[in-house]
């Protein structure tokens, strides 16, 4: 369980727990012993990560979830998630919020996804940099990001990048272990904090801005998340190149803690959740016509937080 001012991603990873809501506190229980594991203040609950089997739930903790948009994810044995509980209402002015989501034109829907793909790329180069590999073939590409990327230059740059981050038999695989699971797991973790924000802000997840699947229920998650995927990168890389091999106890941790380190933003230094919140935040704003442009984080910071962790690591 990974604690924060902003809130807790608790995950259950043991088989065979029941989670109740007693007097304000989400409570897990041993279904054998019946004694209770841990206690966490509901208020301070960000989301639960379903991680086991033998799980049970009770309605009334399920309800206090969705008041609070902490969204309980369900994962596969493969670390990725399968299926997540979200509120149905999650913001006092959700309805019209909706309206204007729906109401969007594809000229700007088109417009914010390419501002989403352009700052991706700018966090693939700047965690390339941080580990000493070229940036080029990265940075070179963001200038060709034209209006809902139209010639997928994001499929163009991911080609390069992994096989720059991780070597040139790498390929991004889903069902595979190693690095493939510590990915899958961190971007759960991500995908779960998405979630919250996008719920939070009054926004629908299923009406995206790029994302289209037919099957899928979170695309305007998973449009929200790209920015932030190549943080889980940046440390699934540190974590392989420190021996690491499998999702453990202490890799989970690791990954999740991704969620509370502090990123450079207008406002100063704010833990990375917050600045999930404040890109679907902005988002809504853009909708509604308050803003133009969305509040993507800063890439710049990531260069400098890697490159210190990089040093410290060499020095130890």
């Amino acid at each position: 369980m990974i604690s924060s001012p902003v809130g807790r991603i608790v995950e259950i990873a043991s088989d065979r727990r029941h989670l109740s809501l007693y007097r304000g506190f989400m409570v897990v229980t041993d279904t054998e012993s019946r004694t209770a594991m841990a206690r966490v203040p509901i208020d301070d609950v960000a989301a639960v990560i379903a991680h086991a089997h033998g799980l049970s739930y009770t309605n009334n903790l399920l309800h206090a979830l969705a008041a609070r948009c902490a969204p309980l994810v369900v994962c596969g044995s493969n670390h990725n998630a399968v299926a997540m509980l979200v509120p149905v209402e999650g913001h006092g002015m959700q309805a019209g919020r909706f309206d204007a989501q729906i109401r969007a034109p594809l000229p700007m829907r088109k417009r914010l996804w390419a501002e989403i793909v352009r700052s991706k790329l700018r966090h693939q180069a700047a965690v390339l940099g941080a580990i000493a590999k070229p940036t080029a073939p990265i940075s070179a590409l963001i200038p060709r990001v034209r209006s809902g990327d139209s010639t997928n230059v994001e499929a163009q740059a991911a080609r390069r990048y992994w096989s720059l981050l991780f070597g040139p038999e790498f390929r991004r695989d889903r069902n595979a272990d190693g690095p493939n699971a510590m990915l899958n797991y961190g971007y759960t973790v991500m995908r779960g904090a998405v979630t919250r924000a996008v719920v939070a802000a009054g926004l629908h997840p299923t009406l995206g801005l790029f994302h289209s699947h037919q099957g899928n229920a979170m695309r305007l998650v998973d449009d929200l998340i790209e920015p932030f995927r190549p943080l889980v990168d940046a440390e699934v890389h540190r974590l392989h190149c420190d021996g690491a091999v499998a999702v453990d106890s202490e890799i989970k941790r690791a990954l999740a803690a991704i969620l509370y380190t502090n990123r450079r933003t207008s406002d100063g230094m704010t833990p990375l959740i917050a600045c999930i919140n404040r890109l679907a935040t902005s988002l809504a704003q853009v909708y509604l016509g308050e803003r133009k442009s969305l509040l993507l984080p800063d890439a710049s910071a990531l260069e400098a937080t890697q490159s210190a962790s990089s040093a410290a690591r060499k020095d130890g």
